[in-house]
């Protein structure tokens, strides 16, 4: 049995606590008045801000001239986001103040959620990714089925969490979601928005919270119903009743899972910019956090590896971990493509509005995320070899979380926080708590359980599972000489 060491415990637990002290001090330091706002403004104007700056120049323009094309989206984006009367010249000032103001307050909540949503997101993907190796009946990964059932377990402090955001967001203590402001829905109000009341059958607080809190249950439900059946399989001797019970419990959840991991990517992350809408956002979202998952199961796998904690796993294991992370880099390449192509080409105001922000305001990370969940995992891991290679396979994937961390970070922050953007305390501070819950969660559910899953009718395939390619080369090689 594997023993959550000590070591490894303190170091999660000190990544909670300095995560923590980041996170409140982020929040006191957020500024609370529309004077605090002028004076941050002013003084980004003059130090002249990389980013803040001259993007809130951007955004002042936009309330102004409306002649200019560039300015017209950024009105465009703006007005979706606080619906502000940019055609009343008196309160131009002010109306920009208060919105440079909402977007300082919620840049502590939106780092916080981009963290969050990352790290869930993963939890979530594992599990599903498990249950469809469940519903394959697939050999080879048998041996890393206590792994994905441990990083499973973050899922439920994450998901504790991400309800108490959810509650907090309906009751109006953060600005992420607009549509949620007062006179959205109210015709008699002059922050009434039609396109986004067009959808209230859909987007209103109470079945937005409802639907949040049912796919939370939802999947909890199933990680525990999974985690402790598969536990009893290991002793079972009942003729393959329990084996049958978590092919059937996995064949209903990935039902499940293909519906509330949609509904969760519109509630949650397109929500935030509710004019905005994409059929493939879903998929999108899917193939963002799958790549991750996958990347995370062959960290933890080469770590417990390395501690002799995995004996059934060899190269064969990683090297398909790795061509799983490949293969998705490359899904996750064609949707985004597909996604920005078609939005481009038809160059339809509503639609344009969502990536002109992204380019205009995030155009470093917006790039860089394309050439590190594309490129770099194309050169790394297409090479046979280099997939069974756990410090080559851990080099790539340290790229590719990163990447992917920063696709959910261009997918929160323009519409939340908008020009007032930058990598920092409460960025880093979010990450390091998260991660030491993610480490503290994770390893001690794996120390609860065998590593070896001794139930399961395909281990002994697993345990002997070789690559071809990797089982033969050597052999051939010796023919050939």
């Amino acid at each position: 049995m594997y023993q959550f060491s000590g070591k490894l415990k303190t170091f999660s637990l000190a990544l909670i606590l300095i995560g923590f002290i980041g996170i409140a001090f982020s929040f006191y330091t957020a500024p609370s008045t529309m004077e605090d706002a002028k004076e941050i403004m002013a003084h980004q104007n003059n130090h002249g801000d990389d980013h803040a700056s001259s993007n809130g120049d951007e955004h002042a323009e936009s309330h102004t001239d409306d002649h200019k094309t560039n300015d017209s989206l950024n009105h465009n984006v703006e007005k979706s986001h606080h619906k502000v009367d940019s055609h009343d010249a008196h309160h131009n000032d002010d109306s920009h103040a208060e919105h440079v103001l909402h977007q300082l307050q919620n840049r502590p909540w939106s780092a916080f959620y981009v963290a969050l949503f990352f790290f869930l997101g993963i939890s979530l993907l594992v599990l599903a990714f498990y249950a469809s190796q469940r519903v394959a009946q697939s050999g080879w990964s048998v041996v890393l089925f206590r792994v994905m059932e441990a990083i499973t377990a973050n899922l439920v402090p994450t998901s504790i969490i991400m309800a108490v955001i959810v509650v907090l967001s309906a009751m109006h203590f953060n600005h992420l979601f607009s549509w949620m402001a007062e006179g959205t829905f109210d015709t008699t109000s002059d922050k009434y928005d039609a396109i986004v009341a067009g959808k209230e059958w859909w987007m209103n607080v109470p079945s937005w919270v409802i639907r949040s809190i049912v796919y939370l249950i939802l999947w909890n439900a199933y990680r525990f119903i999974i985690r402790k059946s598969s536990i009893k399989e290991d002793t079972a001797n009942d003729n393959g009743k329990t084996y049958k019970f978590n092919y059937n419990s996995s064949v209903i959840f990935i039902f499940i899972f293909m519906l509330t991991e949609s509904m969760m990517s519109w509630d949650w992350i397109m929500g935030l910019d509710p004019h905005w809408f994409s059929t493939l956002f879903g998929w999108y979202v899917l193939a963002s956090l799958l790549v991750s998952a996958l990347t995370i199961i062959a960290f933890v796998t080469i770590y417990l590896r390395s501690k002799g904690a995995l004996p059934g796993v060899n190269d064969s294991h990683i090297h398909d971990l790795a061509k799983f992370m490949f293969g998705f880099s490359v899904f996750w390449t064609y949707l985004w493509f597909a996604q920005f192509m078609l939005i481009w080409y038809a160059n339809i105001p509503e639609e344009t509005t969502y990536f002109a922000a992204r380019f205009n305001e995030y155009k470093i990370p917006f790039l860089a995320m394309v050439a590190m969940n594309f490129v770099f995992p194309v050169l790394l891991l297409l090479n046979s070899d280099f997939k069974s290679i756990p410090w080559f396979v851990v080099i790539g994937g340290i790229v590719i979380l990163a990447g992917h961390y920063i696709d959910i970070f261009v997918m929160v922050m323009p519409a939340t926080v908008g020009g007032q953007w930058y990598f920092g305390i409460p960025e880093i501070s979010a990450l390091l708590f998260f991660l030491g819950i993610f480490i503290y969660s994770v390893f001690s559910a794996f120390a609860k359980a065998n590593p070896i899953p001794k139930g399961n009718p395909f281990l002994e395939e697993s345990e002997h599972f070789h690559y071809y390619n990797i089982e033969h080369r050597g052999e051939g090689s010796a023919d050939h000489h």
